[in-house]
């Protein structure tokens, strides 16, 4: 069989670039498409045959001897700098290949620096979109906000496939962290478009708003290097003043105590009593830790401006190093779980790694689990009533402590309803159950445990919106966050009825800051609820809704953290005058929770107030509101408030001012033009006004730092070595034939078995 004529290789007419690139090349010198794109020379590789073309090729009559002799004489004509009209290059197939061959050098100079070109263009078109993601989620759209002064952002939004009017934003990643939609942060891009306006000159490094900032940014820097303690920090016996550590302890009993029931306190009250009357030289170290973190706690309301925090920072690093010791496996009791669960609060509270708190409470919520508290002490070996409500009321904590953390740090709760059979507390009081076989008061009677048995009722509710929020799965519409709306609302009604009742009967009854407590605690999870919504409910109708919660929430909110002087102080009967100043000392001076939720209502009452003046221009003057106003003002104030009380960033005061002097000046009817010179103002007076401040702070620190350095010259260390810290738990069993029902409950055997 006669083997088939093979065809020749098809001569190359187009230029190197067309060719690549698929593109119709019009065989000029230098051709259409290569003039377009700007690519430097054009470039002709050297294919022409020595035969006829058109037809040895088989290409048809339509291609003329002209058509190839054309690029090689353009070919030619490039490399020796002379350029000739294609039209006119009538050449036959000798002199072409003649003319061809006498230019190869040159035409592989002319292709290699073609080439090089082509990649300085893919470099730069690289070095553009190195900040993007290569691959984002198919069913996302990531939005890219870089700022000077807060970095970069990537808010990842959903497509808009599930019905609703707009997509909304699902989580945002800065860093090395994703935040879910509860977090904070997300609200983020609320505020761009006013940062956008003074960016530029931030970013000019010379300008002076540049310049205060990096100071400002350094001082905060010195200042948590010279307070933060030495690390290791080991518990020592040096407790304040017995006056001062009285107060500090019914601090602690009066906030923290009644929502997360943690401390027997008739028991702590006993070991407390006798650690002021003790000589021994070995010191209970358990309950000292336990001391020193309710000491801490109790610090943040002392007074206004947090004068104990050091004193706090060094009790926290000195609990946080006993609890990460490796000889655990004897403390593994409930003793060392209430030391756990008190040192998360510290943490947040004191400033000692709060963003990370999140993550000691998921190993926290491990240890729970490997002792047995998921499971009901019904369904566990005979335990004395104390032994069986002390897990009931631990377990119930770091259910609350698990899903609020979720709440706040916009990360997934990893609790669900259906993984434990733990019953609620019992509605005792501290002294009941330490006898034997006592009755659970009613539940219209208020106990020591009232509060947190209330909020066990609305616990489900509040961890199906945490859920909702922040589960990577988690795709729900807005008729999902209206159901939930409904459904914590209901359950929330049925605990301000029973806590209406508490607190017109004629017995024991909650105090003024456990009820704002309560209320607090809700308006947080309808705050985060509806917040994803909020800026769209600007433009889409179908959102209302939200807008009108988020702000009612948010004035709430803000009465209970920055009470109006207007405001009637006068205590109710039975209730000390002292307790109005604990949820404002707790914004001022705590961080975390407390701090976060009174920034985030602030931010979203200058939202409104700022949409409010965009509909005045449209719709005529008399919309703005007065009140929100007052608070806008008033966040000015309780920002510095927090720089006083020992905060070191001031992007608080910074951001407050902004968004103040924003309103101010589209109030006032500035321009385009006149508007970002008034902000720059502004914002150069607010870092004036804080860089004196942090300068005094540092001074005061270094003094006490020096004095530390020469009592102790070996021990330093960088203040943000603890957020890496985290506490584990051995794989030690527990030991359930231990005859003792108390004992086997503390894994402790001591003279006393109410000793914890």
């Amino acid at each position: 069989m006669a083997e088939p004529e093979r065809r020749r290789r098809r001569p190359p007419v187009s230029c190197t670039l067309c060719r690549r690139r698929k593109l119709r090349c019009s065989r000029e010198s230098p051709c259409s498409n290569c003039i377009k794109s700007r690519s430097g020379n054009c470039v002709y590789e050297n294919f022409i045959s020595h035969a006829q073309p058109g037809v040895e090729l088989g290409l048809g009559p339509a291609y003329s001897e002209s058509h190839y002799s054309a690029p090689t004489t353009s070919i030619s004509s490039t490399a020796t700098g002379v350029t000739a009209p294609n039209h006119t290059s009538q050449s036959s197939p000798k002199a072409a290949s003649s003319t061809a061959g006498s230019t190869p050098t040159s035409y592989s100079s002319q292709e290699v620096e073609s080439l090089r070109n082509r990649i300085r263009q893919l470099e730069e078109q690289l070095s553009k979109t190195n900040l993007t993601p290569s691959q984002p989620p198919a069913d996302s759209n990531i939005e890219a906000i870089n700022s000077r002064i807060s970095g970069t952002f990537y808010i990842h939004h959903e497509n808009n496939l599930t019905g609703q009017p707009r997509a909304i934003s699902r989580s945002v990643t800065h860093k090395t962290r994703v935040f879910g939609q509860s977090h904070w942060i997300t609200g983020f891009s609320l505020v761009r478009d006013i940062i956008g306006i003074f960016e530029p000159h931030v970013r000019d490094e010379s300008s002076r708003i540049s310049v205060l900032m990096q100071k400002s940014k350094s001082l905060a820097r010195a200042i948590k290097d010279r307070r933060s303690p030495p690390w290791p920090s080991l518990p020592v016996v040096d407790l304040p003043s017995k006056d001062i550590a009285d107060e500090l302890v019914d601090r602690y009993f009066r906030t923290v105590e009644p929502i997360y029931r943690i401390l027997h306190i008739p028991t702590f009250r006993r070991e407390y009593a006798a650690q002021w009357v003790s000589t021994s030289n070995e010191p209970n170290t358990a309950f000292l830790v336990q001391l020193k973190l309710v000491l801490a706690i109790g610090a943040t309301t002392y007074d206004e401006l947090f004068s104990l925090k050091p004193s706090a920072l060094k009790w926290v690093y000195e609990a946080q190093t006993w609890i990460s010791e490796p000889g655990f496996k004897h403390r593994l009791n409930l003793q060392y779980l209430q030391t756990n669960i008190l040192l998360l609060i510290a943490r947040e509270f004191v400033d000692v790694g709060p963003d990370l708190v999140w993550i000691a409470a998921g190993t926290l919520l491990r240890t729970a689990i490997y002792m047995g508290l998921h499971k009901d002490p019904k369904r566990l070996p005979t335990m004395s009533t104390f032994a069986a409500e002390m897990r009931r009321r631990l377990w119930n904590t770091i259910l609350e402590l698990s899903t609020q953390l979720s709440l706040t740090s916009g990360g997934p709760p990893f609790v669900s309803l259906d993984g434990f059979d733990t019953e609620p507390p019992g509605n005792f009081d501290d002294e009941q159950i330490t006898a034997d076989d006592p009755v659970p008061k009613p539940e219209a009677e208020f106990t020591q445990t009232s509060i947190a048995i209330a909020l066990r009722k609305t616990f489900a509710a509040r961890l199906a919106i945490t859920k909702f929020l922040n589960d990577h799965s988690s795709r729900g519409t807005y008729g999902e966050t209206l159901r939930l709306d409904a459904g914590l609302r209901t359950a929330y009604k049925s605990v301000l009825r029973l806590l209406q009742g508490y607190k017109s009967g004629s017995g024991l009854r909650p105090s003024e800051t456990e009820v704002d407590m309560v209320s607090l605690l809700m308006n947080r999870y309808i705050l985060s609820l509806h917040n994803p919504y909020f800026s769209s409910a600007m433009q889409e109708a179908a959102y209302a809704f939200s807008r009108k919660v988020i702000i009612e929430t948010s004035i709430k909110v803000w009465r209970a953290m920055y009470p109006s002087t207007t405001t009637t102080l006068q205590p109710s009967r039975n209730v000390p005058s002292s307790n109005y100043h604990d949820l404002p000392r707790l914004a001022i001076c705590a961080s975390g929770f407390f701090r976060i939720i009174t920034l985030q209502a602030s931010i979203l009452i200058a939202m409104e107030l700022m949409a409010q003046l965009q509909e005045e221009e449209i719709l005529g003057p008399g919309i703005v509101r007065q009140d929100l106003l007052t608070i806008m003002e008033e966040a000015k104030t309780w920002s510095w408030r927090t720089i006083e009380a020992g905060e070191t960033s001031i992007k608080g005061y910074f951001l407050a001012s902004l968004l103040a002097a924003h309103i101010e000046g589209r109030i006032q009817g500035l321009g385009k033009e006149e508007l970002p010179s008034f902000l720059i103002k502004v914002i150069e007076e607010a870092e004036e006004k804080c860089i004196p401040k942090l300068e005094e702070m540092l001074a005061r620190y270094q003094t006490e730092s020096a004095t530390k350095e020469l009592e102790q010259p070996h021990m330093n260390t960088e203040p943000q070595s603890l957020g890496d810290w985290d506490f584990s738990m051995s794989d030690a069993l527990f030991d359930f034939s231990n005859p003792d029902p108390i004992n086997w409950a503390f894994g402790e055997t001591t003279q006393d078995p109410l000793t914890l």
